[in-house]
C-alpha cells in the first residue's frame, strides 16, 4: 500500500505531498488541474515509461519519491541488492533530468528503470484511461482468459516445447531438401575439401615464407652490406679489421701497464670485452650471412607456394578460417552421407515432441474451457451490479491458426462477444460496446482479475468515461467494495464516485505571477460538500446542490 507520494517539478506540479490511506483515495478537480499528472508521476515511481518532457518548465529536473508499507515484509529485495527497512516501509525514488537521464533508486540502492518496473508491478496496477480500449483488440483477450485462469506457469513450458518443435522442424527441412540440390551441394563441398587438402595449410607457413621472400628479394644489398660490416670487423685483403686493431691497442697497453699500474690496466680490461664483443658480433653475422644462401628457383618456388595460399585464403580465409571451414564442411559431407539415418531420427524426435506438445496444448485448452466457464458467470455478475443486467458476456473458442493446429500459446484462439441488449446476439466487443460499457466492462474484468492477487494498490484514471446517472452510481459502489481490504485510487468527474472515497483529495489550479501551480488538498467533511456540489451543479453552487451534496456524502458513508 502506498503511504506517501511526493512530486517535485512534474508538469504544472512544483511540489506536492500526498498522504493515501487504505480504502478508496479519490481525487477531483477542474479539467487540466493535473489530476492525471499525480497518476503519471505514480507510473513513473514504479518503472513506467516516461520523458524529459514531463519536467516542470525552468526545472533541471523532476523527482517522484513514493513511501510504500511492507511491514510483512512480503517482497523480495535481495534481486536488487537492498534490504528492508526497519520501519516496515518501502522508499523508492526515480530522478529524470532535462538530458534524459534517470536515476532509480530501492530503499537508497541504485536501479535500473526495468528492476524498478519489475518490483512496482507488485506494488501497484494501473488501469489507464486507454485501457479500456484494450477490450477493442481482441488479441489481447486470451492473456486475460490466461490471467484469470492462472496458467501462466504452464504456458512457458508450452512455449519451450513449441519453439523446440520449429527448430526440430527447420532440421527436417534443412535434410529433406531436393536430390538436384544435394547432389549439387555434394560435389560443391567435395571439390572444396580437394582443393583446401591439397593445399596441404600449415599454421604459421604464410608468415614464415613472406619473410623468407623479403630476404631473398633483398639478398644482394644485405650481402653486400654483411660482407662489408665484417670486413671492418675482421679486416679485408688490404685493411686490418677493428678486432686486429683493438688487439694491437690491448698489446700496447698491456706493455704500459707495467710501468703506470691501476688505470692502464682498467682500460686494457675494457679494451678485452670490447675485442670479444666484436668477436660475438662477427660470428652473429656469419651466421646470418650463411642464411642468405639460396638455392635456384627457390624465389620462383616461394612466389608459387604464396599464390597458393594467397588464392586459398581468398576463398575461405585466413590459415585459421580456411582450416575451420575445412573442418566444418567434412562434418556436412558426413551428415549428408548419413542424411537417412539422421533424418529418420529427427523425425522421430519431431513426432515425440508433437505428441508432448498437442498433449500440453490439450491441457492448456480445458484448462482454459474450464475457467471460460466461471470468468463468464462472474464477468456477468459483475455487470449486472454495473447496471448492465441485460448484457451477456461470452467467451468463444477457436483453433489456432496454425501448423498442426499450434500456436505459441497453444491450440486456441479467444474472443470476448457480448450483446448489449437481452435477446440480443453476442457479437464483437468493438462493433456493440460504448465508451460507457467498455469502462464498466473493463472494471469488471479488473475486480474478477484481482481476486487473489497480491497487489494491494488498484490505480484507476478516469474509469467513469461514458458512464453517468445510475450506472455511474454503480460503478462508485463497485469500486467500494473493490477497495475493501486493498488500496484503490481513483481520478473521476463524477460526484456519484467521488461521494464513496473513504479520503478525497482536490487538485486545484493556480496562476501566480505568471506562472501555473497546482495544489493538492485533502479535504474534510465540508470541503467535500463544496467539492461535491461543484461536481454537481458546476460553477453556480446553491444551498440547493450543498444540501444534496451532503444529503449523498451522507447516504455513501451510510453505505460504506
Amino acid at each position: 500500500m502506498i503511504k506517501l507520494l511526493h512530486i517535485e517539478n512534474i508538469a504544472v506540479i512544483e511540489k506536492a505531498d500526498i498522504e493515501f490511506d487504505a480504502g478508496l483515495n479519490v481525487l477531483t478537480g477542474e479539467t487540466g488541474t493535473g489530476k492525471s499528472i499525480v497518476i503519471d508521476a505514480l507510473s513513473a515511481v514504479t518503472g513506467g515509461r516516461t520523458s524529459r518532457d514531463i519536467i516542470r518548465t525552468g526545472a533541471e529536473s523532476a523527482s517522484v519519491t513514493a513511501v510504500f508499507l511492507d511491514s510483512e515484509k512480503k517482497l523480495s529485495l535481495n534481486d536488487y541488492g537492498a534490504e528492508h527497512d526497519e520501519s516496515g516501509e518501502l522508499f523508492i525514488t526515480r530522478r529524470i533530468s532535462a538530458d534524459g537521464k534517470n536515476v532509480c533508486r530501492i530503499n537508497g540502492v541504485p536501479v535500473s528503470t526495468a528492476q524498478l518496473r519489475e518490483l512496482g508491478a507488485q506494488l501497484v496496477d494501473i488501469h489507464g484511461q486507454n485501457d479500456g480500449r484494450k477490450l477493442l483488440d481482441e488479441s489481447t483477450h486470451l492473456s486475460y482468459l490466461d490471467s484469470f485462469a492462472g496458467i501462466h506457469g504452464l504456458l512457458p513450458s508450452f512455449r519451450t516445447l513449441f519453439e523446440a518443435l520449429g527448430r526440430k522442424k527447420a532440421e527436417i527441412n534443412d535434410l529433406t531438401m531436393g536430390e538436384a540440390e544435394k547432389e549439387y551441394r555434394l560435389d560443391t563441398i567435395k571439390r572444396q575439401i580437394e582443393e583446401i587438402e591439397q593445399a596441404k595449410i600449415r599454421p604459421g607457413e604464410y608468415g614464415e615464407l613472406s619473410s623468407r621472400r623479403e630476404l631473398l628479394l633483398n639478398a644482394s644489398k644485405l650481402t653486400e652490406s654483411l660482407d662489408s660490416a665484417f670486413d671492418a670487423l675482421y679486416g679485408g685483403e688490404k685493411t686490418e679489421g677493428a678486432i686486429a686493431l683493438i688487439t694491437k691497442a690491448q698489446d700496447d697497453l698491456g706493455h704500459a701497464a707495467r710501468y703506470s699500474e691501476g688505470f692502464l690496466e682498467a682500460i686494457c680490461e675494457r679494451l678485452s670485452d670490447m675485442k670479444y664483443a666484436a668477436q660475438d658480433i662477427s660470428d652473429e653475422l656469419r651466421d646470418f650471412r650463411s642464411r642468405l644462401d639460396f638455392f635456384p628457383n627457390e624465389l620462383d618456388e616461394l612466389e608459387s607456394r604464396i599464390d597458393v595460399l594467397k588464392r586459398i585464403f581468398r576463398k575461405y580465409g585466413d590459415e585459421t578460417e580456411s582450416l575451420e571451414y575445412l573442418s566444418s564442411i567434412k562434418t556436412e559431407l558426413n551428415n549428408i552421407d548419413d542424411s537417412e539415418n539422421r533424418l529418420r531420427q529427427l523425425e522421430a524426435e519431431f513426432e515425440s515432441l508433437l505428441a508432448q506438445a498437442q498433449k500440453l496444448a490439450d491441457e492448456l485448452s480445458q484448462l482454459r474451457k474450464k475457467a471460460a466457464v466461471t470468468l463468464r458467470d462472474k464477468i456477468t455478475h459483475e455487470l449486472s451490479q454495473l447496471n448492465m443486467s441485460g448484457v451477456e458476456f461470452v467467451v468463444e473458442f477457436g483453433p489456432a491458426q496454425g501448423e498442426y493446429g499450434l500456436c505459441i500459446n497453444g491450440c486456441d484462439t479467444v474472443r470476448f462477444l457480448m450483446s448489449a441488449n437481452a435477446g440480443e446476439t453476442p457479437g464483437r466487443i468493438s462493433r456493440i460496446a460504448s465508451g460507457g460499457e467498455l469502462a464498466r466492462i473493463m472494471l469488471a474484468l479488473k475486480n474478477v482479475l484481482s481476486d487473489g492477487q497480491e497487489t494491494a494498490t488498484m490505480v484507476f484514471d478516469e474509469i467513469d468515461t461514458g458512464v453517468s446517472g445510475v450506472a455511474a452510481q454503480r460503478v462508485g459502489e463497485k469500486l467500494s467494495k473493490l477497495s475493501v481490504g486493498r488500496q484503490v485510487l481513483c481520478v473521476t468527474h463524477l460526484p456519484q464516485i467521488a461521494v464513496m472515497a473513504d479520503f478525497h483529495f482536490e487538485i486545484q489550479k493556480n496562476v501566480e505571477k505568471g506562472r501555473t501551480f497546482t495544489n493538492i488538498n485533502k479535504l474534510d467533511f465540508e470541503g467535500r460538500t463544496h467539492e461535491i456540489a461543484r461536481l454537481i451543479g458546476g460553477e453556480i453552487i446553491t444551498e440547493t446542490t450543498l444540501t444534496s451534496a451532503a444529503e449523498q456524502l451522507t447516504a455513501a458513508q451510510a453505505y460504506n
